[in-house]
């Protein structure tokens, strides 16, 4: 992932597209964290949530300071307490007791207005939303939160009534329509600008289906067929080359 673009693969030239989904996301963004609130970014993998958000967070910094946590198993609330001690900077030991732990992170959280970025927020339970429903109605915190994973994610919180009813809003990623992948995917890369767009739509109905992650790795494995064989342009034999490197 690149710091300048958060690709999912490094991929040279390619460019962060302003899909009708990432315009959204800015302006949803910009309202919760104007309004010190609570959001849920939603959607299948690959559909290019994380991009979108780490691209909008970027334009709010320097001036909102924004933190992001990452989770990668099912956090207990001990667990959740450790990551945000670590994303804060705080210093010296985490306390080991549970109540004082808490009164530190209030005390670290309520110094000015922060936005956290929650991301792989599929693999929350309960017990872990509740903590940060628990941080965030502190009065004193100043917290935005911005919830973003899988399809899990959506449905842990609205399991969750006591935190549901305080998310702000609710973004729901899809794939890209056939009409907008021959909007977007031209801008996505060069190798793309100048392709026919029947190439293009012959690539999303056979490998790319509207997904963003799958877009990128086909659009890396047919740089390099374009690269190895010194074709000028994209075809679907080319194509079909990529193809057979995708699962």
């Amino acid at each position: 992932m690149t710091a300048a673009t958060y690709q999912y693969v490094d991929l040279p030239d390619a460019s962060v597209v302003t899909t009708r989904a990432l315009l959204t996301a800015r302006e949803n963004i910009g309202d919760t964290v104007s309004a010190r609130a609570m959001m849920c970014i939603h959607g299948g993998a690959g559909f290019g949530k994380t991009l979108a958000v780490n691209t909008c967070l970027r334009e709010l910094e320097p001036g909102e300071d924004v933190r992001r946590v990452t989770f990668r198993a099912r956090p207990t609330a001990r667990a959740v307490r450790y990551e945000l001690f670590t994303a804060l900077n705080l210093a010296g030991e985490p306390p080991r007791h549970p109540s004082e732990f808490d009164r530190l992170l209030k005390t670290g959280l309520a110094e000015r207005p922060r936005t956290f970025l929650v991301d792989e927020a599929q693999w929350l339970n309960g017990e872990a939303f509740e903590y940060f429903r628990y941080l965030w109605d502190e009065p004193s915190t100043q917290l935005a939160i911005i919830f973003v994973g899988g399809e899990g994610c959506h449905t842990v919180l609205r399991r969750e009534p006591m935190l549901s009813s305080r998310i702000f809003i609710w973004q729901h990623f899809t794939r890209l329509t056939p009409d907008e992948v021959l909007e977007v995917i031209p801008l996505f890369h060069p190798i793309w600008a100048d392709a026919d767009p029947d190439d293009i739509a012959f690539a999303d109905q056979h490998a790319a289906h509207g997904n963003f992650r799958a877009w990128a790795q086909l659009t890396a494995h047919t740089r390099t067929a374009l690269a190895r064989t010194g074709r000028p342009h994209v075809d679907q034999e080319l194509l079909r080359w990529a193809f057979s490197r995708l699962a």
